[in-house]
């Protein structure tokens, strides 16, 4: 089943996507540390991945500090330059504030609207955030397992990252 899945997948055309390369440096530029080897193979891999116009499915894998977080980030700059959403779930409501926080900081400066969305959203917010969606008005969703409930509406979603922990038994 599961190479059917992938033969089927591999049929599959999506957008390809272009890096604005001026832009995109610039952006990387601004990453307050050196990049390890393996991180910037992992980038490089991925934004390959994005540009080639097949769906992606793509595993990054590494010990805490390893710089998982800024390949999402990464990811995520090139698919919002394209006018793509990105939607990144993450196993707990703490994980995904940290993120939110972190994707904030590295995006200040651009026209990038990030929202967090989780049990502690209140409701008014939530139908704020639904309706922001579906008009295109968010251009990054980052939050727990309500980041995949079927009455979210995304205008074009591009990149769904899924930050997985084992310690959390997700």
């Amino acid at each position: 089943k599961l190479i059917k899945v992938a033969a089927e997948r591999k049929l599959i055309n999506s957008k390809k996507i272009f890096v604005q390369k001026d832009l995109f440096q610039e952006f990387c530029d601004r990453f307050p540390y050196e990049e390890t080897p393996d991180q910037l193979k992992a980038i490089e891999d991925v934004i390959l991945d994005l540009s080639k116009g097949n769906p992606m499915d793509r595993l990054i894998c590494g010990d805490v500090g390893f710089g998982k977080t800024e390949v999402a980030i990464r990811a995520s700059f090139v698919m919002v330059t394209e006018n793509k959403q990105v939607a990144l779930a993450a196993p707990t409501t703490l994980l995904a504030k940290q993120h939110t926080e972190t994707f904030k900081k590295r995006f200040d400066g651009y026209p990038v609207k990030i929202k967090m969305l989780s049990r502690l959203t209140k409701a008014k917010e939530i139908e704020q955030i639904k309706t922001e969606l579906s008009t295109g008005e968010v251009d990054i969703l980052i939050g727990t397992h309500s980041v995949i409930n079927k009455s979210l509406k995304f205008q074009d979603l591009g990149l769904v990252i899924v930050d997985e922990e084992q310690s959390f038994g997700v």
